[in-house]
């Protein structure tokens, strides 16, 4: 079989699984399965998976994931969203839009600290959309406000999805996940942005004045979840501990911070804890594991290299392929969930844009950002999802206050992709 049926056959056999309600994991397992017995026997390319699948997870850097994916289950049970939104509200409340701003910065907070949009879309949201719609913001555009900020947890570490893009691609992991910062903080200044203008239009009212002792008390009651963030970053970048014991010292401070200082959290929530975590953990590390076998039968065919060669066909000007590139992944952000995205579509263009001289740091980034847009897009956006349900709005009716914010958002995904300064310059300050 040319490499063209090839790669027809792996598609269509995984879509069509899809399409069945199989399984993503599945279907990439049984998918490849079925494309490598074009090349070799079947019992013999189903002895090769199950090699691949034990060896996709047979890393030290992959033990961050299940200590961050804890850490994230510990700080959306523990109390820490009101103490950022009380912090945000202080520091934003006055600008005009003040209610929306809040939400957008203490979703960014919010998910920095626990890595998951959704998350922060349902426990930010939750407490802001009340406070906004009794204070006149229209529903719809409160309720967009907060689903468009949602994926900034995503970027912003501690992120597994860049510790998981960090191990596949080979890049070094504390250099993948220092480059999060500013293209989440560029992401949460797009929303600002479209909330200020629309604010202004329609004349939407600030928040009080805060008093001073009121702020200062405010800041002391959210230093300690700051905290996490300082720790991580400053152990890693002075060499105290790796990124993957950061994740695990991550889970012992918020641990800490929930059950002592807050105390949110009770010895006898624990086993729920855990057991949510266990979870999660076995659905992100068994999609590794799939992918893996994905990652051998492409590598195995040559169909990278066949894409590549296609894209390059299409024009040889490297804008114009990263542009045809980060459309795709936009367009697979609005079918696919983030990791199985990352998993199928990073070893297919990695090779591709390190042929024009990309970083794969810089490239996993944009790959990231542009997925996290799929996170709240019709039809598959979780975070979308979340976000209605928490509003109380059709889906239908997020799409029209949401397109101002997609078009903000894309403007700052251009910058992320054609600007590698905003990914790259932490990671060279703190890799060297």
């Amino acid at each position: 079989m040319s490499v063209v049926q090839i790669g027809l056959l792996l598609l269509a056999s995984f879509f069509l699984m899809l399409a069945l309600s199989v399984p993503v994991s599945i279907s990439l397992i049984v998918s490849s399965l079925i494309t490598v017995s074009t090349a070799l026997p079947l019992d013999l390319g189903t002895f090769v998976a199950c090699q691949k699948m034990v060896a996709g997870v047979d890393s030290f850097s992959l033990l961050a994931v299940p200590f961050f994916i804890l850490t994230g289950v510990l700080m959306n049970t523990g109390g820490i969203a009101q103490r950022l939104i009380n912090l945000a509200k202080c520091l934003v409340g006055r600008i005009p839009g003040g209610l929306a701003h809040t939400n957008i910065v203490g979703n960014t907070m919010f998910g920095a600290l626990s890595g998951s949009a959704v998350a922060a879309s349902i426990a930010v949201g939750g407490v802001m959309l009340p406070e906004e719609e009794a204070a006149g913001y229209d529903k719809k555009f409160a309720a967009a406000a907060n689903v468009a900020s949602a994926p900034t947890g995503l970027i912003i570490p501690p992120s597994g999805i860049l510790i998981i893009y960090a191990v596949l691609s080979g890049s070094s992991v504390v250099g993948m996940i220092m480059s999060g910062y500013i293209p989440g903080i560029l992401w949460c200044l797009a929303c600002m942005v479209v909330a200020f203008i629309v604010a202004r239009k329609n004349k939407y009212p600030t928040s009080e004045r805060v008093p001073v002792k009121v702020l200062f008390r405010y800041f002391v009651e959210a230093i300690p979840s700051i905290l996490l963030i300082v720790i991580i970053i400053g152990g890693i970048s002075s060499g105290i501990f790796t990124a993957t014991e950061s994740a695990a010292v991550a889970v012992a401070y918020t641990l800490f911070l929930a059950m002592v200082v807050y105390k949110s959290i009770k010895p006898s929530d624990l086993p729920g804890i855990l057991r949510d975590a266990c979870e999660t953990t076995a659905v992100i590390m068994f999609l590794i594991a799939a992918s893996a076998v994905m990652s051998f039968v492409l590598s195995f065919t040559g169909l990278p290299n066949a894409i590549g060669e296609a894209l390059l066909s299409v024009s040889d000007n490297k804008y114009v392929i990263l542009l045809l590139i980060n459309l795709l992944l936009l367009v697979a952000g609005m079918f696919m969930d983030i990791t199985p995205a990352v998993l199928i579509f990073a070893p297919i263009f990695l090779p591709v844009v390190t042929s024009f001289g990309m970083d794969p740091i810089h490239f996993g980034i944009m790959m990231v950002m542009n997925l996290g847009v799929g996170n709240i897009t019709p039809p598959v956006g979780s975070s979308l999802f979340s976000g209605c349900q928490v509003s109380g709005i059709d889906m239908e009716d997020m799409i029209k206050p949401l397109l101002p914010f997609y078009a903000a958002i894309f403007i700052a995904l251009m910058l992320v992709a054609y600007v590698p300064w905003f990914s790259m310059v932490i990671p060279n300050l703190v890799t060297g």
